[in-house]
């Protein structure tokens, strides 16, 4: 059995769009906690779950970490270290 769990948080979002911003926003303020991995961000329509949307950008960066920009970004890649 995997030692990851996942934790589905349901919120409100008029669209795609508003969810990844709001998802964005918790997952940046939520990685002060060790346990989260922010960069593994999805959301899904209630009704459809299994379908999920990427929230950043999913390349591997250095020493473990993804990219920090979000889902589909145009440019270089940011780590979360990064401040621009």
């Amino acid at each position: 059995m995997s030692e990851r769990w996942v934790i589905h948080l349901p919120v409100v979002a008029p669209d795609l769009p508003a969810a990844q911003r709001l998802a964005r926003v918790i997952s940046r303020w939520a990685r002060i906690l060790p346990q989260v991995d922010p960069g593994e961000s999805t959301v899904s329509a209630e009704d459809e779950q299994g379908v999920r949307h990427r929230v950043f950008c999913d390349l591997l960066l250095g020493r473990g970490r993804r990219c920090r920009l979000r889902a589909a970004h145009e440019g270089e890649c940011a780590d979360w270290m990064d401040r621009r």
